[in-house]
């Protein structure tokens, strides 16, 4: 059974341009400071969006910690639904939330993830287009509090794919109406963010200049179990859908590189290098580990 947590809103709205989908699972420690990133957005994003949380599985104060927001929502002209979901599983609480957004634009943002205040009306003005669109903003790693994690971010923020305004999209991505039509429900899969981006060529993604914080797990062991398992979702979408690989972008470090990087974060290179000697000399399973 799925409890629905209305917003506080006129019965006859204006239907929302925007739905942002926020999947949760005991996020109780995240939820607040991503809403209330949500509360300061700016420009074109004033108007035309409705928030869903789909909180999953949720055995923490996820759920009424979401539905405490809902009259500063209201008092903004936004609208706030609580999914209150028994059961855990990202894309089966994405899939929830979709079945009753209703923006024909969708944003898929994790509940971890602090939207900068011009972020949404960036990507809204993106959006604003009848052709396919993906867009998402310009990823920042958060500060981490250990030495090990502060280091291999270091490196891969300097890494090709993150300079090359690649769209990589790791914690929030949106799509148009048009955009949303490429699929149909969310497989089950490991990187639904990896699924998205590859229906879309590179030519069709879009990164705005407004940033976006993203964390990352805390620890070596961390780093290595996530590495692998994004690792094993960029190759489970190449094996299910083959056709999608055509849109991947291929971005090569090379000696020349690698070299800067050494000798600009070598600490940082060497951490990374060894996380990725570990996941490539011990591949493992897929196990379910987060993203921070």
């Amino acid at each position: 059974m799925i409890t629905i947590h209305p917003d506080h809103q006129d019965p006859t709205p204006s239907p929302p341009g925007l739905s942002i989908i926020i999947p949760a699972n005991n996020e109780e420690c995240f939820i607040g400071p991503c809403l209330d990133a949500l509360l300061t957005q700016q420009g074109d994003a004033a108007q035309g969006v409705e928030v869903i949380v789909a909180a999953n599985g949720c055995t923490d104060r996820t759920v009424p910690l979401a539905q405490g927001y809902a009259d500063r929502f209201a008092v903004r002209g936004w609208g706030l639904t609580v999914l209150d979901i028994p059961e855990g599983g990202k894309l089966m609480a994405l899939n929830t939330a979709d079945e009753i957004a209703k923006g024909a634009a969708r944003a898929y943002l994790d509940a971890d993830v602090i939207c900068s205040p011009p972020l949404i009306g960036q990507v809204q003005a993106a959006l604003a287009t009848e052709a396919a669109v993906y867009a998402t903003g310009r990823l920042q790693v958060a500060r981490a509090q250990s030495a090990v994690t502060r280091a291999y971010a270091r490196l891969w923020s300097r890494l090709p794919f993150m300079k090359t305004g690649n769209a990589a999209g790791a914690g929030l991505f949106a799509v148009n109406a048009a955009g949303r039509a490429r699929w149909g429900t969310f497989p089950d899969i490991i990187s639904d963010d990896t699924y998205v981006r590859l229906h879309f060529a590179p030519d069709e993604r879009v990164e705005v200049s407004a940033p976006f914080t993203w964390p990352m797990v805390e620890g070596f062991a961390n780093l290595v179990r996530v590495r692998r398992r994004q690792d094993a979702g960029v190759a489970e979408v190449y094996r299910h859908y083959p056709a999608l690989r055509r849109n991947a972008v291929k971005t090569s470090l090379g000696l020349r590189n690698a070299a800067a990087l050494f000798f600009s974060v070598p600490v940082g290179f060497l951490v990374y290098t060894c996380v990725h000697l570990i996941v490539r000399l011990s591949p493992g399973g897929p196990d379910w580990t987060r993203g921070r």
